[in-house]
This record gives C-alpha cells, sequence and structure tokens, in this order.
C-alpha cells in the first residue's frame, strides 16, 4: 500500500430539512454569494425560493449565474467570473448536479487569477501557478458526480470540440447540503445515467493491474453493490427515501477519494474517452459512459489484468467457472444492468456513427496514452469507439 495523506475537509449536512444550514455557514466566509444553477429545476421544485428567503434571513447579499448547461462551457465560466470580480464574492454556492458544481469550480479558478484558466489549467496543467480561489459550496440535487465532496472539475470548450478535467485539493466544496429529497423529481433517464456515472467512478480505482487494494477494493464492491440493488428501486419508486439516500451518498464516497487512498494505480481512461464523445455530441456523461464501459471492459480483458474481472465477476456478480468464464460473463452482467435501467446499449443506438472517431480519439490522448490496465493510443481508442457501435 502507497502512502498517503487523508483529507477530506468538505462538511458534508446530510438529510431532510439541512438547507437551513448554509446562513451560517456562508457567514463564515463573507455576506457576498454569488449563486450558480442550470436550467431552472431549483426554481420549479422550491429549493431556489427556500434558499433566497434563508440568504435574506441572514442579510447575505447574492448574485446569480444561471443558466449551466449539462455540459458546462467556459464562456458561462468566463461570465461568472466576471461577476465574482466585479461584486467581490466571498463565497460560490452551487445549486444543482455535477455540471453546475463543476461551472463552479471553474468560476473559482478565474475568479481568482488574471491569465486564462482553461489554457493554463485544463490544458497545460500548471497547478503550481493557483495562489487563492473564492470557496465553493454547493447543494446537490442530482446523485452522479462526486463532485459536491471532491476537487475535480470538467468543462467543456466548443471552440475546440474537447472537453477536459482538472483536479486541485483548493476546490473541494467547504460544505454541502446533501438532502436526498431533492432528487425525487430526477427522471428515470438522469436516475439511470446519475447510477452508471458513479459505477464508473468505482470502477475506474477498481479495475488496476496490480494485486494490491484488498481494503480498497472490498470497500469498492460494496458501493457498487449499493447502486446494483438501489438504483431500480429508485427508478422505480422516484420518492424512495432510502433508495435516493443510499445513492446519494454512494455518489459522494465513490470520489471523494476514500477508495483510492494507498492504491498503486488507477484507470480514468474511459472517463477521458467520454468526454470526447460528449465534448462532440453534447450527450448525458452518465448514458455515454454506460455504453463505452462494456466495450472498454472488452477490450482491455487480458491474462495480466483478468484477476480483477474475476474477483469483479465472483464478488458483485455471484459468477463461477473458469477465469475466462468468469471475467466475459462479468461484463456481459454489466452491459445487461445498464441496459435494464433504461441506457442505450450501443453509441448507433444514439444516432452516433464513426465519423467523429478519430478527432475524438486525438483529443483523448492529446496529453499521451490513458488508463492502467491497458495504455490506450489513439488507435486503441478508436478501437473502442468502434466496439460500442
Amino acid at each position: 500500500m502507497k502512502n498517503f495523506v487523508y483529507n477530506i475537509p468538505t462538511k458534508i449536512f446530510f438529510g431532510k430539512g439541512q438547507i437551513k444550514k448554509i446562513g451560517p455557514e456562508i457567514l463564515k466566509y463573507g455576506k457576498k454569494v454569488l449563486l450558480v444553477y442550470g436550467k431552472g429545476s431549483i426554481k420549479s421544485n422550491g429549493i431556489y425560493d427556500k434558499a433566497i428567503e434563508i440568504l435574506k434571513e441572514h442579510g447575505i447579499e447574492y448574485f446569480e449565474l444561471g443558466g449551466v448547461d449539462p455540459n458546462p462551457r467556459t464562456e458561462t465560466v468566463y461570465k461568472g467570473a466576471e461577476i465574482c470580480k466585479k461584486n467581490r464574492i466571498d463565497l460560490i454556492l452551487a445549486m444543482g448536479g455535477g455540471s453546475t458544481i463543476d461551472c463552479a469550480k471553474a468560476v473559482s479558478l478565474q475568479s481568482k487569477y488574471d491569465g486564462d484558466f482553461w489554457k493554463d489549467f485544463y490544458i497545460d496543467g500548471k497547478k503550481d501557478l493557483i495562489k487563492e480561489v473564492t470557496p465553493v459550496a454547493s447543494i446537490l440535487t442530482l446523485a452522479a458526480t462526486g463532485s459536491e465532496m471532491n476537487g475535480s472539475t470538467v468543462i467543456s470548450n466548443t471552440a475546440v470540440n474537447m472537453k477536459v478535467g482538472f483536479n486541485h485539493p483548493k476546490l473541494k466544496p467547504v460544505f454541502s447540503v446533501e438532502n436526498p429529497e431533492y432528487t425525487y423529481s430526477v427522471s428515470k433517464y438522469q436516475t439511470c445515467a446519475g447510477a452508471i456515472d458513479i459505477m464508473s467512478h468505482l470502477f475506474e480505482q477498481y479495475f488496476s493491474i496490480e494485486n494490491d487494494g484488498f481494503l480498497q477494493n472490498r470497500m469498492i464492491e460494496g458501493l457498487l453493490k449499493t447502486i446494483i440493488h438501489y438504483a431500480p428501486i429508485a427508478i422505480e419508486n422516484p420518492k424512495d427515501y432510502e433508495a435516493r439516500a443510499n445513492i446519494m451518498w454512494t455518489s459522494s464516497l465513490a470520489l471523494n477519494e476514500l477508495v483510492t487512498y494507498g492504491k498503486i494505480s488507477t484507470d480514468w481512461a474511459t472517463h477521458q474517452i467520454e468526454h470526447q464523445l460528449s465534448a462532440v455530441y453534447d450527450i448525458t456523461h452518465g448514458i455515454g459512459l454506460g455504453i463505452l464501459t462494456p466495450a472498454w471492459m472488452k477490450y482491455v480483458l487480458s491474462e495480466e489484468n483478468i484477476h480483477r474481472f474475476v474477483d469483479y465477476g465472483k464478488n458483485i456478480w455471484n459468477l463461477s467457472g473458469s477465469d475466462k468464464e468468469i471475467a466475459e460473463k462479468s461484463i456481459e452482467k454489466t452491459k445487461e444492468f445498464f441496459t435494464s435501467l433504461g441506457c442505450p446499449s450501443s453509441l448507433s443506438e444514439i444516432d452516433i456513427d464513426d465519423s467523429h472517431f478519430e478527432e475524438m480519439a486525438a483529443n483523448a490522448v492529446f496529453k499521451g496514452s490513458v488508463g492502467s490496465m491497458k495504455k490506450l493510443t489513439k488507435e486503441d481508442i478508436v478501437a473502442i469507439y468502434k466496439l460500442a457501435l
């Protein structure tokens, strides 16, 4: 097991009625807040009105950045940063799902920086240039990305058809409100996408070529089983509090670094491959992952890493047989589960052909080969896209 530093500083207010805590928490940072939200669902479900009521009760001045896209854009980030600079914003409060929180984190970066966040951080990765950020907090309304409890953010640049992630510890939210009731109105389609996104985060940390990580892998298996158990329940009964609560907390635990600490390697190739797919076609991230993950599994499976697929097949799907049979069947079971939730089974099913595969694959490896189960080149990624057709 590798050395590590355990530090997850985000304060979580989990459960019913916890939104009332945002007033006192915001005042710890100042009295000016930027509200960041998406296309308006928080206004129709009452979350926006409740938040505004609390801000007014505590004498907190608020400004707004609404209309954040499901795949947040660079232009929205620049707009939010200007609001922060002009009004000396003390804290950015994202109200929504992962895209909204990711956008808020990027605004946080640009709001305290005179250069260009996209070029210097997302493309060039110059983390040493980050001296200060505006604190970010969140009110979560969609369980999927885990952005409410980590330092990761993904932004799309439509000018160059690229979607790129960035991670920095300063971007971890200072607090997040997680009320499972706020996900009752999430559609079956988005619940499916969110569940797959959570599972994909866990896969990226589970599938490593080494034989290490016994403890971490057992934790991951428990989280995977939780989603496999509760996602169908939430899709069937959207207002099942226990299902929504388990999915929401699993979302946070799946990507707050807890299950990665100490592991020699993780993979993350599938995310890099999907980011470019949704950059070009603007599809829902979790749906893209659901289509690509089984294709990635088939492509990378080898004698060198089959042990991880065997563990997965035995411990998650209760499979038996030869190692080869268990590994191959585990991939089939994964695809079957995704489609049972409502995920399309192929790219062609959502009208995506091979016309952009070369471009997307090149963008996926613009910093070099990706993955650890198998180092993937541009040619490998094109092959995975074709497997997913």
